[in-house]
């Protein structure tokens, strides 16, 4: 009898993952067989929630929110662009049985929403990012090699921001500020790397700071706008954009990782547009 290979997302919370489902697709898509799932982990319990599941036989999972950093932690060891972020979501069992490598897939699965599915320029491009946790961590390289002209990451805890901004301004200038130091700027891309939006709130945000033709775009998703997305109509944003492709693309990287077998995305990230517009 054969054993079909156990991959999960965990995270806090989770019941709104449409992880489950895509990775369905992908498998129903590439011939795969395997088996995924959605599981509720506090961070406290991570540790050995992820223990758990390689010793019972799991392949690899996928961490979110506020996961992101311990995935990197427990990583044994990690990719070069993991090693950067120092953020990981997704993890895999190496060959052999019992050494986990942590990669960071969000990064590339953000820049090819933005700039292959949306076909967006982001050479020159001043950037705002919302939050400086896990999630804000796995893109800022990813930003910086598309030459942007300098990023801004602001954070209800400035010392947050501030600590994140020094690990990454080289070439490109990036600077951490507070909610209230923002007065003046303007942004030709805001992304909100918060958790505002699982909760259906709103950063902290004042008008004016989107430039004309600006884009904005929400890591988070929902069936219905998310708050910052609707923000972001009201802005007269170019593009207000929520999190559905990024989840997609980075979840193919992930599944790649895993199974060494590409999935296409496009169809997907249709079904499931389809299917929330028929849901909201």
């Amino acid at each position: 009898m054969s054993v079909i290979d156990r991959y999960a997302v965990f995270g806090h919370p989770i019941q709104h993952s449409k992880s489950p489902r895509i990775h369905r697709l992908f498998a129903e898509q590439t011939g795969q067989t395997l088996c995924y799932t959605a599981q509720e982990v506090l961070p406290e319990n991570f540790h050995h929630a992820v223990s758990t599941f390689f010793a019972d036989g799991g392949k690899g999972l996928n961490c979110t929110v506020p996961l992101k950093e311990l995935a990197w932690q427990y990583a044994y060891q990690s990719t070069p662009r993991a090693a950067l972020s120092k953020a990981v979501n997704t993890l895999i069992l190496q060959d052999d049985g019992t050494t986990v490598l942590g990669d960071n897939t969000d990064g590339c699965g953000l820049l090819t929403d933005l700039t292959v599915n949306h076909q967006l320029v982001l050479a020159g491009q001043q950037v705002l990012i919302m939050g400086a946790g896990g999630a804000s961590r796995g893109i800022i390289a990813h930003l910086l090699a598309a030459d942007v002209a300098s990023i801004i990451i602001v954070n209800r805890t400035i010392e947050k921001a501030l600590h994140l901004a020094h690990e990454f301004n080289q070439s490109i200038p990036v600077k951490g500020l507070g909610f209230a130091d923002l007065a003046g700027y303007q942004f030709d891309l805001i992304i909100n790397a918060t958790s505002a939006s699982l909760t259906n709130q709103l950063p902290p945000l004042s008008n004016h700071l989107l430039a004309p033709q600006g884009i904005c775009y929400d890591l988070a998703y929902s069936n219905e706008d998310t708050p910052f997305v609707r923000w972001g109509k009201q802005q007269l944003a170019q593009k207000s954009l929520d999190g559905l492709g990024m989840l997609v693309e980075q979840a193919a990287e992930a599944f790649f990782l895993w199974r060494k077998v590409r999935p296409e995305t496009q169809t997907v990230i249709a079904l499931l547009n389809a299917e929330r517009t028929h849901t909201a």
